[in-house]
């Protein structure tokens, strides 16, 4: 897919103060800093999307001090295509930015047919990174990420996997999503004893689902490794979009992705009760719900997806205020129990 440029702008060049009001947060023990908030390209970035768009959204996003962009070789639709998208657009616009970039893609979920498409081989994933290079026209990428665990295949060979990955030069880090402390325990020591810099765990984290809270967060915290928190505003249902009833345009009420009528309906009164606070904190509750979870100290970076520069915008203002009080932690904790 090629850009069709009529805008008259020849070049992109960067706001020259960036980093000024960006927060950036240390990973884990290791020498990575991230934004505290970052730009995943889940959704908005596929072929079915307007790329015109996605532009504008990564430009917005690192003229903001946005220097962390998250992808998966599935992201799409069609899988592939966000990073491909991805590809034609940092061709355009970020080549002579890589070296201030974080580059992140995964793989772990069904991308293409036959039995070394999916979970956990070494076969799939050396081929589904090299794939993705190739999509995103990179030599490398910052952190490549085993997207979930594999049941079947030892964890020795994915480990080992990541590890030849990183000794091949086609990673700098590597990272692991959606484990269970107990699996990702075991996944540290193998990493360790490989001597791989195993810096991240991408985990669905919101005040509407807080299981990393039971026993993940401590052990990161024990292996010096960080967390980026994904699903942070719980599928939009933590935002205002919701809170007088289900927009017919919106992803609840196609049933879309995971969110649906029942589990908004079943949160509903606790959603306008968490407004309630933010509106007291001079916040939104999309931006509150973004601070809650920058609060815990092994949190990284929280992951946001954006439809438009002005949402991404909107919620980057919740760095404006990352304090709570005793008071609104108490209150908070009572409401989403």
């Amino acid at each position: 897919m090629e850009i069709n440029d009529k805008s008259g702008t020849k070049e992109y060049i960067a706001n020259s103060q960036r980093y000024e009001n960006m927060t950036y947060k240390r990973t884990g023990k290791s020498g990575v800093l991230l934004p505290a908030i970052s730009l995943g390209l889940w959704h908005n970035f596929g072929f079915i999307d307007n790329i015109q768009n996605g532009r504008a959204v990564l430009k917005t996003a690192f003229d903001l001090g946005i220097t962390h962009f998250d992808l998966a070789n599935n992201y799409g639709p069609p899988y592939g295509s966000a990073e491909e998208n991805f590809g034609t657009i940092f061709k355009k616009d970020f080549k002579n930015y890589r070296d201030e970039l974080f580059i992140a893609s995964k793989a772990g979920y069904d991308m293409w047919p036959g039995p070394y498409g999916n979970f956990g081989s070494r076969k799939y994933l050396i081929s589904s990174l090299d794939q993705s290079l190739k999509r995103m026209g990179l030599d490398y990428v910052d952190i490549f990420y085993h997207h979930r665990p594999d049941p079947d295949t030892p964890l020795e060979e994915t480990m080992g996997a990541l590890a030849d990955i990183v000794r091949q030069g086609k990673a700098l880090y590597v990272g692991i999503s959606n484990y269970q402390p107990k699996e990702t325990q075991e996944a540290a020591a193998i990493l360790k004893r490989l001597d791989v810099p195993f810096i991240l765990h991408q985990a669905r984290y919101s005040m509407l689902d807080r299981w990393v809270e039971n026993e993940l967060l401590d052990t990161l915290d024990d292996n010096g490794v960080g967390c980026v928190a994904f699903s942070p505003l719980a599928q939009g249902m933590l935002t205002d979009k919701y809170l007088k009833g289900i927009p017919k345009d919106s992803r609840a009420a196609k049933d879309l992705s995971y969110l649906n009528v029942d589990t908004v309906t079943s949160n509903l009164e606790k959603v306008q009760l968490l407004d309630a606070i933010a509106q007291t904190r001079g916040q939104k509750l999309s931006q509150m719900a973004i601070a809650w979870i920058l609060r815990k100290p092994q949190v990284a970076s929280v992951l946001i997806g954006a439809s438009s520069p002005n949402q991404l915008k909107e919620n980057v203002k919740a760095l404006g205020n990352l304090s709570f009080s005793e008071d609104e932690l108490q209150l908070i904790d009572k409401i989403v129990g």
